[in-house]
């Protein structure tokens, strides 16, 4: 019970942390106020905890002073607005700019995100990147063209998704935009 413990912790912890060291930004000295940071881990945890918020969504922020503009994607519905209705409730924050995509409903897109998420799944050792509430690994696919997202522990593991990814039916096209943990510049 306690090694499970202290693994969901160090999940969790990489999660947060890879999020946050992803959409930082460069200050003088290389340091963040420190107000700054606690906006960002705020705006991180509240996009984390939106209730439709899965694996076929991706949602990124950029912080400019008390403006925070969100991108990504999102098949799950309301999820946009339910997004940006939380960030403004963020201390600090007095402007949202929404520029995340709501995905177009497609059968044919959800048949992919259903074959694609059985396939990483059930290839052994990949199946950690999915299992999570907050997976690290975000599956979009739009009009049959499948964007890998998030972050893996290794070069092989974001190798192994993109031949994987490329090899489900239906699927056009894969842009992988894994990140290898140990290659983040910090």
């Amino acid at each position: 019970m306690r090694s499970i413990t202290k693994f969901m912790l160090a999940a969790i912890a990489f999660v947060v942390l890879a999020g946050t060291a992803a959409n930082a930004q460069t200050f003088v000295g290389g340091k963040r106020p420190g107000s700054l940071r606690a906006m960002e881990d705020q705006i991180f945890h509240k996009i984390l905890i939106l209730p439709n918020y899965g694996v076929f969504d991706h949602i990124t922020y950029q912080v400019n002073g008390s403006t925070v503009v969100l991108g990504g994607s999102v098949a799950s519905l309301g999820t946009r607005k339910e997004a940006e209705r939380v960030i403004k409730s963020v201390p600090g924050v007095e402007r949202v700019e929404n520029n995340i995509r709501d995905l177009p409903p497609s059968p044919s897109d959800d048949r992919i995100r259903r074959r694609l998420a059985t396939t990483l799944a059930n290839s052994g050792g990949l199946s950690r990147y999915l299992a999570w509430t907050n997976p690290p690994v975000r599956l979009i696919v739009d009009h049959g063209r499948v964007s890998l997202e998030g972050y893996v522990d290794n070069r092989s593991d974001a190798n192994t998704m993109n031949i994987l990814a490329n090899g489900v039916p239906g699927v056009f096209t894969v842009e992988n935009h894994l990140i290898v943990k140990k290659e983040m510049v910090r």
